[in-house]
């Protein structure tokens, strides 16, 4: 039986490689490139190499950004002295969804996972407390997941951050159990952040 050529079988590998695309996804999106306008494909070409070279992350808060700083540490109407700690940049679309929070954001870039040899210096901790003692916040709101690695995150940040005297909460466990804030639709996550809770310094 005949296969698809070569270029065909390449591009198909290439795409399986992105978030939620499955063999057949793959190969329907590679035979439809393949037979596109050459037009078309190259403007999706050129529209995939200027968005990677334009977007980076936020050198204050780490979020995905064009421009420096990015649009939420600089709108002066953002409540300062709040700051919502995530795993990943792309939770902080996910919250700003919602439209319930007015705050800023800190991305950690990743959670602890001794399995994996992730530890704390491995995030951006550091830049956190860095950021902490630099402007007046009075609340940390910890936004991570809901997985063993995610509570065992939040609970060593709660502790570290409330020697510095700040109130540290933690959003309501409105989430699937063991899933992130990117399965949350916005009710889900707004109901989760109105209804955040103090994290108790005795129970550390």
């Amino acid at each position: 039986m005949a296969d698809y050529p070569e270029p065909v079988r390449e591009l198909t590998a290439a795409l399986r490689r992105l978030p939620g695309i499955g063999p057949r996804s793959a190969e329907r999106l590679a035979l439809y490139l393949a037979q596109a306008d050459p037009s078309f494909v190259s403007g999706l070409a050129g529209q995939l190499t200027r968005a990677r070279e334009k977007i980076h992350a936020c050198p204050v808060c780490g979020v995905l950004t064009d421009q420096d700083p990015c649009v939420i540490c600089g709108d002066p109407r953002r409540e300062a002295a709040m700051i919502c700690v995530v795993e990943r940049a792309t939770d902080v679309f996910n919250i700003e969804k919602s439209a319930v929070y007015r705050g800023l954001y800190h991305v950690l870039g990743g959670k602890i996972s001794p399995v994996n040899g992730i530890g704390p210096e491995d995030l951006q901790v550091n830049s956190l407390e860095e950021r902490l003692r630099h402007k007046t916040v009075r609340e940390v709101i910890l936004a991570l997941g809901s997985d063993v690695e995610g509570d065992a995150t939040s609970h060593y940040l709660a502790k570290r951050l409330q020697s510095l005297g700040l109130r540290v909460s933690q959003i309501a466990q409105g989430l699937p159990v063991g899933s992130g804030l990117e399965f949350a639709d916005e009710l889900t996550l707004s109901r989760a952040i109105e209804g955040r809770r103090l994290i108790d310094q005795e129970s550390l």
